[in-house]
């Protein structure tokens, strides 16, 4: 089993990527659902700095997320691992820096929609939420590809750590499976953000229990020749 500083480094990546994108989205005084609706902003109005904050927490621990991926194949990149770690990690980093970015929107244009309808009358706060409907569509198409890609990552990064038994086999089977389900969630219920919930705190367990395994008992990559 490898354990030095590259996999401690991993392992604590994946622990933080897991504070931030769970802690952000736990402490957050609002949650924005698929979609943005006007009665979002009066919410976030309410305490808009520290949601602000959150959200910003949230946002980076996707980016932390993809930052973990990064260095989980840089170590597992070589024969014969390679096959199956560099196109899963790439798919899980695809994936996450999709969603990324349509949370970037969902914060930005919460913060933005605040100033925006403040005051406003029922009828001009509708005239501003037939302003951003298209693309508000748009970003919940990155939103469930997103998780779509992630998805398919996860899978092949499953079936990879089963294969070589690169982490313990439990955690193989709960990668793999927590990819089967959220890309058969996404294809079966194309438009249901209650229903998906419950995978996000999921990929949050499964980012910790990634981070806790690989600090504990290392990965298992026998030195060799790429």
């Amino acid at each position: 089993m490898k354990k030095d500083f590259e996999t401690k480094f991993t392992g604590w990546v994946f622990i933080v990527a897991t504070i931030l994108l769970w802690g952000g989205w736990a402490l957050s005084p609002h949650h924005i659902g698929e979609y943005i609706v006007a009665s979002d902003f009066s919410v976030i109005s309410e305490d808009l700095w520290y949601w602000i904050w959150m959200y910003r927490f949230h946002i980076f621990g996707w980016v932390t997320m993809a930052i973990s991926m990064f260095a989980l194949v840089s170590i597992t990149a070589r024969k014969p691992y390679r096959v199956l770690m560099l196109p899963g990690a790439g798919m899980v980093i695809v994936g996450t820096f999709t969603i990324a970015i349509a949370a970037a929107y969902f914060y930005n244009y919460g913060a933005w929609g605040v100033g925006q309808t403040a005051g406003k009358s029922p009828d001009e706060i509708q005239e501003f939420m037939d302003g951003i409907l298209f693309t508000n569509q748009y970003v919940t198409c990155f939103v469930r590809f997103g998780r779509i890609f992630s998805g398919v990552g996860l899978v092949l990064l499953g079936y990879g750590f089963i294969k070589w038994n690169i982490v313990g086999k439990w955690l193989g089977w709960f990668t793999l499976l927590l990819g089967f389900v959220a890309m058969g969630i996404i294809l079966s219920i194309p438009d249901n953000f209650e229903i998906y919930k419950p995978v996000f705190h999921v990929k949050s367990l499964w980012l910790l229990a990634m981070g806790v395994s690989i600090l504990r008992n290392g990965i298992n990559i026998p030195e060799r020749v790429s």
